[in-house]
């Protein structure tokens, strides 16, 4: 699948990365969302030479919804700042393992190991260890899976899916973090569905919204979002 553009002005870019495409170039070599949209752009605007294009945030590979690139060095910089201010909203919907009764705060400190390329949650203190902080809602129980609303505080890799096993909900299709549950080949149901912000220029509040697909176990749940 391609990319399909949300928005689009002098100074952003908001798009929607299908599942199992990188944000970026990796060392899979598959050609990634960053690279596409900069050929978009050239070839839309018919730019001779390079196309800047400014990542803001990422989604890891597996994970689809909506992500925003920066057009412009400036927008990048004031939109990176809200990032770092936690000021840039982020929401998922993810279908995790088991009944939530009620949304709770999560704190937990990550260590990432890089070769193997998988997190683990930590003691506080542990050297190389990145504070991560969501916030959860459940919103329906479907048999043993429930759909829940997740804002991210912070931006850690593989956060959402980390956080969740170690509370014992992992989430839907996870191999990696919910071995015990899921089996291969399933889709990780993890989808950002919203990010919101100041504008970089017009400093107007802005926010973006993107489905989940209609396929199981998403099509599970009641989604309006």
């Amino acid at each position: 699948m391609e990319p399909r553009v949300i928005y689009e002005d002098n100074h952003l870019l908001v798009v929607e990365k299908p599942v199992n495409m990188p944000t970026q170039a990796d060392s899979s070599g598959d050609r990634d969302l960053l690279t596409r949209m900069k050929d978009y752009l050239k070839k839309k605007y018919e730019k001779p030479g390079n196309v800047y294009l400014g990542l803001v945030h990422r989604l890891d590979r597996p994970v689809g919804g909506v992500l925003v690139l920066a057009k412009t060095s400036k927008a990048a910089g004031r939109l990176s700042e809200q990032v770092r201010e936690d000021r840039f909203r982020k929401i998922y919907l993810a279908v995790v393992h088991g009944s939530l009764r009620e949304g709770r705060q999560l704190t937990h400190y990550l260590l990432k190991n890089t070769v193997k390329n998988q997190v683990s949650v930590v003691p506080e203190g542990t050297a190389g260890a990145k504070k991560a902080v969501l916030e959860y809602e459940p919103l329906e129980t479907k048999g043993n899976l429930s759909l829940v609303k997740i804002r991210l505080h912070t931006g850690r890799s593989h956060q959402i899916r980390v956080q969740m096993a170690a509370i014992g909900h992992p989430l839907y299709g996870d191999q990696k973090y919910g071995k015990q549950v899921n089996r291969s080949g399933q889709q990780l149901a993890l989808w950002a569905v919203e990010v919101g912000f100041i504008h970089p220029v017009s400093r107007e509040p802005v926010s973006f919204r993107s489905l989940p697909p209609k396929d199981f176990p998403w099509t599970e749940f009641d989604i309006t979002v």
